[in-house]
């Protein structure tokens, strides 16, 4: 099977840190690990330029661009205590930005061959005042999400919404694959209780 010219883009070769940089990101990951928190802002701060750049060779769509480089970040925050001060650490977080990248272009795929484009047909009525209900279900769905707790909350958000699997949304939230799951049916079952008119 042939590999997507995107995955290909995504598994080309990075353009090559300074040995200097990837040095003084070692640093400051370290002193991260070590609870130092300024290290770790200047870490970021200084990473975010280059995963930027990765992302625009994948993304045209400068939101796109930003909402992979968040997920980046996310994503390094998470793993952060697995990194080895020992090793380089520009290989590190460049596996980490592909693998994150690679996900979200597989996502988006996934996602446009489901979608269609919308047609006057796609109405449930001609008449654009008969269609207000559906945008109460919308209101109605949106509140629902609003009253659940925050962890159940976003649980939804990142493998309903968002289409993460729960190892994604593991890495992403930094909470365990199992917490994530009981959240999820806690959620769900919430959202039917209130659907069902049981609850407060």
């Amino acid at each position: 099977m042939t590999t997507p010219p995107v995955l290909k883009l995504v598994k080309g070769a990075a353009a090559p840190l300074p040995r200097v940089r990837d040095l003084d990101w070692s640093i400051l990951m370290a002193r991260a690990q070590d609870g130092d928190a300024n290290a770790y802002r200047r870490l970021l701060e200084s990473v975010t330029p280059y995963l930027r750049a990765h992302a625009a060779r994948c993304h045209r769509n400068p939101s796109d661009v930003e909402d992979a480089v968040q997920d980046i970040l996310l994503t390094l925050h998470a793993v952060r205590a697995t990194y080895d001060p020992a090793r380089p650490f520009g290989p590190w977080l460049t596996a980490i930005a592909r693998r994150r990248l690679i996900d979200r272009l597989r996502r988006q795929g996934r996602r446009r061959a489901l979608e269609t484009e919308f047609e006057p047909n796609h109405e449930t009525l001609a008449d654009p005042s008969a269609n207000i209900e559906d945008m109460t279900k919308i209101h109605d769905i949106t509140a629902a999400l609003d009253r659940l707790p925050s962890r159940q909350r976003e649980a939804m958000r990142l493998t309903k919404i968002e289409g993460l699997s729960l190892k994604e949304a593991s890495a992403a939230s930094g909470t365990t694959v199992a917490a994530l799951k009981i959240a999820t049916h806690r959620a769900i079952r919430h959202l039917r209780q209130f659907f069902s008119g049981s609850g407060t």
